[in-house]
């Protein structure tokens, strides 16, 4: 056997179901004073509503035209550092031509090369002449 004890909730499950309750009549006769001052602080308390509504509606539209009055500044902050980068580009770009303009042309090149290779061969004939053991 088992020392186990149940819960007892006091439902039979055997007895009959409790009958349906029987729905009241509606009354028809004239609201009561009562009920009269409920719908007037009903249609004050509907009435407040609609005017916190429009209110709500009107600072949304007040928000709504500060983050546009926003994102515009926003665009012309944007705007004006990337002209300050342009700027800044331009001033870097300037810099850069003033250094390629000093690097010679092709022209300076070819002199430069004949130059030199000229230079080169005077100084091996005249090795050639005052020191003529030198290559042997």
């Amino acid at each position: 056997m088992s020392d186990r004890i149940e819960p007892n909730l006091g439902i039979d499950p055997t007895a009959e179901p409790a009958p349906a309750p029987v729905p009241k009549p509606a009354a028809t006769a004239t609201p009561s004073p009562n009920s009269r001052a409920a719908l007037d602080q009903l249609a004050r308390i509907e009435d407040k509503m609609a005017r916190m509504e429009e209110k709500f509606a009107r600072t949304e539209a007040l928000v709504a035209r500060a983050q546009d009055g926003l994102d515009r500044a926003a665009t012309r902050v944007e705007s004006a550092a990337r002209s300050v980068d342009a700027a800044e580009l331009v001033t870097t770009v300037n810099r850069l031509r003033v250094q390629v303009a000093k690097v010679p042309r092709l022209g300076g090149l070819v002199l430069t090369g004949a130059v030199t290779s000229f230079a080169t061969a005077i100084l091996f004939v005249l090795l050639l002449k005052f020191f003529p053991g030198l290559l042997k």
